[in-house]
């Protein structure tokens, strides 16, 4: 009689830990330094991401201080390795105040170059309309 209740708890169990497995914590560190080329801004940031691959849904948490100007843009860029430029991947709307949080479903090219440590972040200013400060994504 107690096999039923067994292996409902059991699937029970198995499912609430599936859940987080496929979840990724990710971050970046933003910085002049990290711009190609770089530049002498002071600028610092970071970038907080978690990103569920079952449902390719990336949420961050950008944080930026110390800008020459209002941002006038943020995005993921890629595929791009450290000291390499790309375009735009994934627009960050509303970057033009600390702190920004948003979310985006990636592609499946996308999802690749994201856990291949292949897209970076950067935010842009008039003073750097390249970008001011970038960093590179990691786990």
């Amino acid at each position: 009689m107690n096999k039923p209740v067994f292996v409902t708890l059991a699937l029970g169990a198995a499912i609430a830990f599936a859940g987080p497995a496929c979840a990724e914590k990710l971050k970046a560190t933003l910085d002049g330094k990290s711009e190609v080329p770089a530049n002498t801004s002071s600028a610092t940031g970071t970038a907080d991401l978690d990103y569920d691959a079952g449902s390719k849904k990336l949420s961050w948490k950008v944080t930026y201080s110390g800008l020459s100007g209002p941002a006038t843009a943020a995005h993921f860029h890629g595929p791009a390795e450290t000291g390499k430029n790309a375009g735009v991947a994934v627009a960050i709307p509303n970057a033009t105040s600390s702190p920004v949080e948003g979310s985006a479903t990636l592609t499946e090219a996308q999802a690749a170059d994201l856990l291949a440590g292949k897209l970076y972040v950067n935010i842009h200013t008039a003073a750097n309309p390249g970008g001011e400060i970038r960093g590179q994504v990691t786990k």
